[in-house]
């Protein structure tokens, strides 16, 4: 029997995760470090995943790992010992601060001492990036732990100088940080220059606690339970259990879209959705006209200008010069945590894109309904949603959808970090599903404009956290072609493939646009999410593809 390869043992890895996971969150609670808790670690182990780099290494701690997953943890969830999933349950209208990790949109509430409660309403794909994100700390911890012990279970000098270390901290007292660098960094199983430059990293990070503060709480909560048996364990509340699935955020954020287009008359115009974030539509199509004193040379300074704009003073008058001409903001409050905005054409009339010319030469009747990003299988809770006929009363009335547009972040296979990739089909990961696209946007729109552009077949993974090289180069090398992952493509046209195709709640000669940047490279060592963001380079593939989507808009 031929022996299985690597990429093959990853599948298997991915495909034990998610099957434990569901088990787990189907069964209520698991402690992990238990039975159940040791199979999702022993998964994540045999896939290693790029983003988790020395995972595997017994002593040496994974840092760059450790600060992508806090900077989308809450604020202290390392002293925690038990850690709860819950759906929107009322906590938003309580006395507990809501903690918003730095760089994931989910409300967390920290119950007490020992407890915090993380807000999912975005799916399975929420859950189980957490749940990823808890098993990798967890290993982690346990590195810590027997750094901290000697052959006999006795704690170290090492382990002991780290509290008073912590206490000195809490206190606000001063400590010689070089002599603590010195007893952490073998905590850590790492050298000195590592411990200092993971320091100085935590330290500037937004909402993360000090890299002194996390490695004494995830050691002493894993010694707490070596040596005292005071297990930690992570459940899930009867309420998530109930909800997920079944659209309930998605519809009621479907559903207030809709009313506000009925609200401003503009149910039976033409309407244009865009996937995006929520500043490059309203930039491009006002910026240049609402700050045409400052006379900027192109879309693209302009964009950088705004960008770097520190005190928000030019960002506020291109975002109070569109409320005058044709803007309408709606902040969610239904728990998918996914803004929107929309923009009604017939007051865009004059406004000059990034070649001084008019967007708009003659009024349009169309709306550009602007949604920020989704996350993982939520695109199709949303979309699905979005494209049913809007429900008043008794009537069914459908929206007259003209295009959908779909620009994200994802990681490329071919190329570097800003680089564009614009899909003819997408793969979804772990099944046989395939979806193809026909895509009116095409890499010869984007060449010459000093960017990599490749064209073909995407792959939507099941999480960003889960991926290895293996994996990804199979994808790559084989007949797949694939140029890069994301998580949410093989979602959105799952939607609009039921839409258009099954309800015929939409035109199946609606307009479909799909195009990604590169925030990172996987397979390049250094390039994964976890060196970092993309920064000031993503702003030129950024306006570039928002420009080319309005354009097929706006010009058609």
């Amino acid at each position: 029997m031929a022996e299985q390869t690597r990429a093959q043992i990853s599948k298997d890895a991915i495909q034990c995760m998610y099957i434990a996971m569901r088990h787990l969150f189907i069964r209520g609670s698991y402690k992990p470090l238990g039975t159940s808790g040791e199979a999702l670690i022993g998964a994540l182990l045999s896939l290693s995943p790029e983003i988790y780099g020395s995972i595997n290494d017994r002593e040496r701690v994974e840092l760059e790992g450790l600060l992508y997953i806090f900077q989308r943890l809450p604020q202290g969830i390392e002293e925690c010992r038990y850690v709860k999933l819950i759906s929107r349950e009322g906590f938003q209208d309580s006395n507990f601060e809501a903690l918003v990790p730095a760089k994931r949109r989910r409300n967390c509430y920290r119950i007490d001492d020992e407890q915090m409660y993380i807000e999912m309403s975005r799916g399975r794909s929420d859950i189980y990036d957490v749940l990823t994100h808890l098993t990798f700390m967890y290993v982690e911890a346990e590195k810590i732990r027997r750094n901290a012990l000697d052959h006999k279970d006795r704690l170290n000098k090492e382990w002991h100088m780290l509290e008073e270390i912590v206490m000195k901290i809490r206190a606000g007292e001063d400590l010689n940080e070089e002599v603590g660098f010195t007893y952490l960094s073998t905590l850590l199983g790492r050298t000195f220059e590592d411990t200092v430059s993971a320091c100085k990293k935590f330290g500037t990070a937004e909402k993360v606690n000090s890299i002194f503060c996390i490695a004494y709480w995830l050691g002493k909560r894993s010694l707490e339970e070596h040596l005292e048996d005071r297990d930690r364990e992570i459940s899930f509340s009867k309420a998530l259990r109930e909800k997920v699935g079944h659209h309930v955020y998605g519809e009621k954020w479907a559903h207030a879209i809709k009313q506000e287009l009925d609200s401003q008359g503009l149910l039976d115009r033409p309407i244009h959705i865009i996937s995006s974030n929520m500043h490059s539509v309203v930039n491009t199509l006002y910026g240049l006209s609402a700050l045409k004193k400052k006379k900027f040379a192109s879309l693209e300074a302009l964009a950088q200008h705004l960008s770097q704009d520190e005190n928000g003073k030019d960002q506020n008058k291109v975002h109070d010069y569109g409320l005058k001409h044709g803007l309408t903001e709606l902040s969610d409050s239904s728990g998918t945590n996914i803004n929107v905005q929309i923009i009604n054409c017939t007051h865009i009339t004059g406004l000059v894109d990034g070649e001084g010319s008019p967007w708009i030469s003659s009024p349009r009747e169309d709306v550009i309904i602007v949604m920020d990003y989704a996350f993982g299988e939520q695109a199709y809770e949303t979309m699905d949603e979005l494209l049913k006929p809007y429900e008043k009363g008794t009537d069914k009335i459908p929206l007259d959808v003209r295009s959908i547009n779909i620009m994200g972040k994802a990681g490329i296979l071919e190329g570097t970090k800003g680089d564009l990739m614009i899909p003819d089909a997408f793969i979804f990961e772990g099944s046989a599903d395939n979806y193809p696209v026909e895509n009116q946007l095409s890499a010869s729109e984007f060449e010459g404009q000093g960017l990599g552009v490749y064209s073909g077949a995407m792959i939507t993974v099941l999480g960003t956290s889960l991926q290895n090289r293996d994996i990804l180069r199979y994808f790559l090398k084989s007949s797949w072609h694939c140029v890069g992952l994301e998580m949410e493509g093989a979602h959105y046209q799952k939607a609009i493939q039921a839409a258009s195709k099954i309800r015929a709640s939409v035109s199946p000669e609606v307009k479909l646009r799909y195009a990604y940047y590169a925030s990172d490279n996987p397979l390049e060592t250094g390039a994964t999410l976890a060196s970092g963001s993309l920064g000031i380079g993503g702003v030129k593939p950024t306006y570039l593809i928002t420009t080319k989507i309005l354009d097929g808009i706006l010009r058609s």
